[in-house]
């Protein structure tokens, strides 16, 4: 009853103080005497604009939530500022300026009084702004005659909804689960603006005074893919509940109950799970259908995914760790890499029943194995424990051979200066190159530019090289001649107009 009549009647009653006690009209109304003492305070342009503004309000409070987080995040947050944040989501309000000013003033006074909170999720009021991630596994899944574990992970649109699980028979390591995201971003047509996710090693690996430091392979991939990772709490499932939920609906209803005749029947079963039963049902909260809103509403608010170079992240197969005695451990089995990659990792493929060990820098194949099944096994090659520094001054001497004793050492000096760890993957990449050179006879002119070039790597000496010969046949600013060799590295064109220019 708190409106006009209830104001008349305290008016009325208190009579501008000749009239009934504050208690007195409290008691007779029904109401508190706070409520009596604040309607006596207030005049007549406060009534109006109380009541005026009443629906306005109510118009804001449906993004109050996400307007909080804003601020949480950004205190000094203008309301023009937000009221433009709001615009970029398509949100179109029909208030005043002075209204918005007003409602963001009132939520700093009040909302924003606690002590700041980061890495809290934005809620799930706009479209496209946010996915929330989070892993699973079940036990004693029936695939043809055994049973095996099962992980999972799964990724939920907060505003549509909108749900994809990715699954892997092994256990999720950062490679594995960088390509579910991949995974689902296809899925999603387009990215959110952020992720949500517990503190999972996956994504973060420490966490003191709320300093993230951040799992590094992973952070590349979102740094590329534009994405922001936004890291819970530890121990706060709330702040993630969509996800947390979808967890438990994955589990009960589509494991739950179910063989599977073949780990591919299960992969099969599971994507029209996802798209004939998961996105179709009407929603317990939003009580709509994802598919749908997803469709209609948050599809066309998602950012472009550009897809980042997974090769450069995972260039082939899978990471393993080298230990001290230059052995890799995969399933079960220990192989041998050159010693050169000791406490370093490579890269391992299977492949026509042998096991393939590349180097992650350059995806040379540096060991290949034939694959065993007998586990605790040791398989070596007794030629990845020969003296390596060998092999380098042969590959060394080599490359003199071609560029000359001068610069070659030149070259092999930079490379090493560079590159330290990984001197002998540069080497064999130096040498393949200038093995297509052995008819020129001025490498010496390009390769005195590059000699004494600071950040030198094998890469660039590749393009340059390129370019540079690719000039001699055309004026080096024709771009339309160039285009083809300078598009992986524009430096290198650059540089080399750069020489050019200065004789």
């Amino acid at each position: 009853m708190k409106d006009w009549r209830m104001i008349h009647k305290i008016k009325a009653l208190y009579d501008e103080g000749s009239g009934s006690s504050i208690r007195a009209i409290g008691r007779e109304l029904g109401v508190s005497r706070n409520t009596v003492k604040k309607y006596l305070r207030m005049n007549e342009d406060e009534i109006a604009n109380r009541f005026t503004n009443r629906e306005r309000i109510k118009i804001l409070d449906q993004y109050r939530d996400h307007v909080v987080q804003l601020l949480k995040r950004y205190p000094e947050l203008s309301s023009v500022k937000i009221r433009r944040k709001l615009n970029d989501q398509g949100l179109r309000l029909q208030i005043s300026d002075r209204s918005m000013r007003r409602y963001v003033s009132k939520l700093k006074r009040t909302a924003i009084i606690k002590q700041k909170r980061y890495y809290e999720p934005v809620l799930d009021m706009l479209p496209g702004v946010q996915c929330q991630v989070d892993l699973g596994e079940l036990r004693e899944v029936q695939i043809g005659q055994e049973r095996r574990t099962i992980y999972f992970g799964v990724f939920v649109l907060s505003y549509s909804r909108l749900i994809f699980v990715s699954v892997s028979d092994r256990p999720i390591n950062t490679e594995s689960f960088i390509r579910m995201h991949d995974e689902a971003f296809t899925f999603f047509e387009g990215r959110p603006q952020e992720c949500v996710y517990d503190q999972t090693k996956l994504v973060v690996l420490k966490e003191e005074y709320r300093e993230i430091l951040f799992n590094e392979l992973f952070y590349q991939y979102a740094t590329t893919a534009g994405l922001e990772a936004r890291v819970c709490r530890g121990y706060d499932p709330e702040s993630k509940g969509r996800v947390e939920a979808g967890v438990k609906y994955v589990k009960r209803d589509f494991f739950y109950g179910d063989c599977f005749s073949s780990y591919a029947d299960l992969q099969k079963r599971l994507r029209q799970w996802i798209r004939e039963v998961a996105n179709q049902r009407n929603h317990g909260t939003t009580k709509e259908v994802p598919q749908s809103v997803w469709q209609i509403r948050e599809q066309p608010k998602l950012k472009l995914y550009l897809k980042p170079a997974m090769e450069l992240l995972t260039p082939k197969g899978e990471f393993r760790k080298v230990d001290k005695t230059s052995l890799i451990s995969y399933k079960s089995v220990k192989y041998s890499v050159p010693m050169l990659y000791q406490s370093s990792r490579v890269i391992v493929e299977v492949k026509d029943k042998h096991l393939l060990i590349y180097s992650p820098e350059t995806g040379e194949e540096i060991a290949r194995h034939p694959v065993s099944k007998q586990k605790g096994k040791i398989v070596k090659n007794t030629n990845h424990y020969r003296d390596y520094n060998r092999d380098i001054s042969s590959m060394e001497t080599s490359i003199k051979e071609v560029a000359g004793i001068s610069l070659g050492s030149d070259l092999c000096y930079r490379l090493k200066r560079e590159f330290p760890k990984n001197y002998k993957d540069q080497l064999v990449g130096l040498r393949k190159i200038l093995s297509g050179y052995h008819s020129k006879t001025d490498l010496d002119v390009p390769l005195g530019h590059l000699s004494n070039r600071s950040g030198l790597r094998v890469s660039f000496i590749r393009d340059y090289l390129e370019a540079y010969y690719c000039k001699s046949k055309e004026k080096v600013d024709d771009f339309e001649v160039l285009g083809p060799y300078v598009t992986g590295n524009l430096s290198a064109y650059g540089q080399l107009t750069a020489d050019v220019t200065s004789g």
